[in-house]
């Protein structure tokens, strides 16, 4: 019984790898036949899929910061008067934006609401254009691309027509399909790029806007809150004395 299962196991592995050389065969295949346009659209590919990376990493890992409850804990600090521990609060997270924002708030706290608001503008203004960073870079690729496979699709189809002529009449109908299909390569890569970039750059066009939205909310609501504590506003000093 152990015998006939682990010769099974053995027919299924050796399946699995022919099945796998004969994927890596037809891409291999695939490229050659489309030409030399097909390994420049790989180079945008790569480009594209490094920007894409790039930015997921650094807007939802480097940057990512949960609004709510870090706003929450400043709010209480800055209610209690503890204004440094909610500048070394900001401080734990060096690379985030809201952070970068709400602290150049905090370091004004005690020098007016003129001053505030102008620090955390100046602020907003240095560091959420790093959010949208490259994110259009996307979208021109996907042209780039778009624009790449025609250009090979087109040289395919003219070195097909100039072969034709060369050949007798009866190959001359094989030589054709052979052609064309082997210029649709350079058109269906180049889409498949163009489709990957456009997905990439609507995900990130919107978690980044989000962002800003979310930075700009919180710089506006802590200038309030500073405001009303300079002041002097009677719920909040009810508030404070309670915390």
């Amino acid at each position: 019984m152990i015998p006939m299962v682990s010769e099974l196991l053995d027919g299924v592995l050796l399946a699995a790898t022919a099945e796998k050389l004969g994927v890596v065969d037809s891409v291999v295949k695939f490229f050659k036949d489309g030409g030399p346009f097909m390994f420049v659209n790989l180079f945008w590919f790569a480009v594209s899929i490094g920007v894409a990376g790039e930015r997921i990493y650094t807007l939802m890992f480097r940057y990512n910061l949960n609004a709510p409850p870090f706003m929450e804990q400043i709010s209480k600090l800055v209610m209690t008067g503890n204004v440094d521990r909610a500048v070394k609060l900001c401080s734990a997270a060096p690379h985030a934006p809201l952070a970068k924002v709400i602290r150049s708030g905090l370091t004004r706290a005690n020098r007016g609401e003129i001053e505030v608001a102008k620090g955390m503008e100046e602020a907003i203004v240095e560091h959420t254009p790093g959010v949208s960073a490259r994110i259009p870079w996307l979208w021109s690729l996907a042209n780039i691309a778009t624009l790449v496979g025609l250009v090979g699709t087109i040289f395919g189809l003219i070195g097909t027509f100039q072969a034709l002529g060369n050949v007798p009449a009866e190959q001359k109908q094989t030589l054709l399909s052979d052609g064309i299909s082997k210029a649709m390569n350079n058109t269906a890569f180049a889409l498949s790029i163009a489709v990957i970039c456009i997905i990439f750059h609507l995900i990130l066009t919107s978690y980044a806007k989000h962002m800003v939205e979310s930075v700009e909310l919180n710089a506006l609501k802590l200038e309030n809150l500073l405001s009303r504590r300079h002041g002097g506003d009677t719920h909040l000093d009810g508030e404070s004395r309670a915390a």
